[in-house]
């Protein structure tokens, strides 16, 4: 592994970990095992190297989210193999925990990974939901942007209600409760 991908797989390590404010560049040096001189060598500061590492967590759970909602089954089944990805509600979502660190939300550059990624999460799942209209399996009326707004945002809620009661249940009832919504929509 080159000295660049070290940084960048520590970087998003410790995002996941600590966040952008708690981690240092110290931190990142030590998690890599990398001089200083690599760092700046590759990237201009802690900010650029962040960035970098927010893109590649967000390939890595693209390649994931892509693989749950790209079988040739249905609707649903697609979106509930989203639903049912392996997480680690504890340890909560990868992306969705940037969103909650000042620096992060504040600074245009470093917001952008964040804001990309759940755009494509959402026009994603939007894609497979108006698949189920178009075909009929969801009741026509269903609005594939505003339910794939649903997902998210239960997913994401979900991960926040295991975190504060530190119960991994909590993540799974979220779970429940988006697959009924899903199981409502199917077309009579």
């Amino acid at each position: 592994m080159s000295k660049k991908e070290a940084l960048t797989r520590a970087t998003a390590d410790l995002l996941w970990e600590r966040g952008y404010t708690g981690t240092s560049p110290a931190m990142i040096l030590e998690r890599a095992q990398a001089g200083q001189g690599s760092m700046y060598h590759h990237f201009s500061g802690k900010a650029e190297l962040a960035i970098a590492a927010m893109v590649h967590m967000g390939d890595q759970l693209r390649s994931r989210i892509e693989g749950a909602l790209a079988g040739g089954e249905s609707a649903v089944a697609r979106v509930n193999a989203f639903l049912d990805l392996e997480r680690d509600p504890l340890a909560g979502c990868r992306i969705g925990r940037l969103t909650q660190d000042h620096e992060v939300v504040t600074d245009s550059a470093l917001r952008a990974p964040t804001a990309e990624f759940f755009t494509w999460v959402g026009g994603r799942l939007s894609k497979v939901l108006a698949e189920g209209v178009r075909t009929g399996e969801l009741r026509p009326g269903t609005d594939p942007d505003v339910m794939a707004s649903l997902i998210i945002a239960t997913v994401q809620g979900g991960y926040t209600l295991a975190r504060a009661h530190q119960d991994p249940a909590a993540f799974g009832q979220a779970i429940k409760g988006a697959k009924q919504v899903m199981a409502n929509l199917v077309a009579d």
